[in-house]
């Protein structure tokens, strides 16, 4: 009897019957595991998940493609400009775009900013070449200006942030490592701090310190806005002492209770950034969570287009007391920060400052950038008669053809690029471009 119920056949059958009933493939009320208690798996929250699950900005996300688009092409043209007559062979760079995060080939990249780059056939070797357009290189030169002349605005940002530390000194690494978030020069180890040594100066070659503390600059930027909406919107005081601009993304849904809880929190006094925590310690947590928001509000509003990246963004988390998982804080306050990921790393912007894509206050610096990526955004278009090698033909009448084959982008054994100096005088005079009108790409539509 038992080998005619438990035979092969009736086994099938009712292994078959058990996935049907089942679904998943066990039997909920069989005879053999009735007494089993079925146990269900649950669900994981992390910082992981709610960042994917979490709303996305879309004008702030195609801004990050954008970007990166920009800073690829910039790593493209820092190569070209290594070189002696200011262009590069086509096969040069494509051994060097895996070192700029490139994934795409070098000839397909280039031919898509026309505006930036310009192919053409060399003369004398009959190799594709590229050097930089004339209308990109004076927007390089212009940025730089731009930099240069606002040093006092530099000092004053490096003061702050020094000042925002909790014994007023900061690593030179990750100085280093946002200096171009901070609108600071690549030399402005020995251009600036030399200048600045009665406010600044080198504690060691890793510690940068402040000299004395300034208190006309510890006013953070928030308290300027709090400033503003109490005098111009006629707001209660109890609204806005110690509150924050909150600008949620298009089809953010606010759960249950959350906007109760959100307003409990905008009352909650908590200490200022430029406060010393130790003049009023925090044992509270939802204190010491407002106190980091508003550390890394004023630490975003001191760089130059209000964003910087997250893995940057953590170099600052100790000098700054900010002993926190710094993602799952930024995904808490959906309403004042975002997290993109678009782009080569994840990058927290903070929201009040952006409007349809663009920053609301500009700045020089940014003014200079952004012309940069309109030539990213204007594509193929607008182009018309491409520019002639004249200046190639002149520079190779000038000298024999031996002694300018000597002067050619040349490779080493170990595929490196020799570095050779480059002569901008030649290059500014001959370089022949066409101008291009400045063309604003900020949406201009009424949300």
């Amino acid at each position: 009897m038992a080998s005619i119920i438990f035979g092969p056949g009736n086994l099938h059958a009712l292994c078959v019957q058990l996935r049907i009933l089942g679904g998943s493939g066990t039997f909920l009320y069989g005879p053999f595991n009735c007494g089993v208690q079925r146990r269900w798996k649950k669900p994981v929250d992390s910082a992981r998940t709610r960042l994917e699950g979490r709303t996305r900005d879309h004008r702030l996300d195609k801004l990050m493609v954008q970007l990166r688009n920009l800073k690829l092409a910039l790593a493209v043209c820092e190569l070209i400009s290594q070189q002696r007559n200011g262009y590069a062979s086509i096969q040069l760079l494509s051994k060097w775009r895996h070192e700029v995060g490139m994934n795409i080939q070098i000839g397909a990249f280039l031919n898509k900013y026309p505006h930036i780059f310009q192919i053409y056939m060399h003369p004398v070797n009959r190799n594709n070449c590229c050097k930089i357009t004339q209308k990109m290189a004076d927007l390089i030169a212009e940025e730089d200006v731009v930099i240069r002349e606002n040093e006092t605005d530099i000092v004053k940002r490096l003061k702050k942030l020094l000042m925002l530390s909790t014994n007023g000194t900061l690593n030179m690494h990750a100085l280093w490592l946002v200096r171009r978030e901070l609108g600071l020069p690549d030399d402005y180890r020995s251009s600036i701090l030399p200048k600045h040594q009665h406010d600044l100066y080198l504690e060691s070659p890793d510690t940068l310190s402040l000299v004395s503390r300034y208190d006309e600059l510890a006013v953070a930027k928030i308290e300027e806005w709090r400033k503003k909406e109490y005098t111009e919107k006629w707001l209660a005081e109890s609204e806005t002492k110690y509150a924050f601009p909150i600008n949620f993304p298009t089809g953010f849904k606010i759960e249950k209770g959350s906007r109760e809880k959100l307003k409990n929190w905008q009352r909650l006094p908590y200490t200022k950034p430029y406060e010393k925590n130790d003049l009023h310690p925090i044992h509270n947590v939802e204190h010491l969570e407002k106190r980091i928001v508003g550390i890394l509000h004023e630490l975003l509003s001191l760089t130059v287009e209000r964003m910087m990246p997250l893995e940057r963004l953590s170099h600052f988390r100790r000098v700054f007391a900010m002993e926190v998982n710094l993602r799952e804080l930024l995904l808490k306050y959906p309403g004042i920060f975002y997290i993109s990921t678009k782009g080569s790393a994840q990058t927290v912007i903070l929201r009040e400052s952006y409007s349809k894509g663009c920053l609301i206050e500009p700045n020089p610096v940014y003014d200079a950038r952004r012309k940069m990526l309109d030539l990213i955004l204007s594509g193929c278009r607008n182009i018309g008669e491409p520019e002639s090698a004249t200046w190639f033909t002149e520079e190779y009448d000038q000298g024999s053809c031996h002694e300018s084959q000597n002067d050619m982008c040349k490779v080493g054994t170990d595929d490196t690029i020799v570095e050779l100096e480059t002569d901008r005088g030649s290059y500014r005079e001959n370089h022949i471009t066409e101008e291009l009108p400045y063309q604003n790409f900020c949406d201009t539509r009424k949300g």
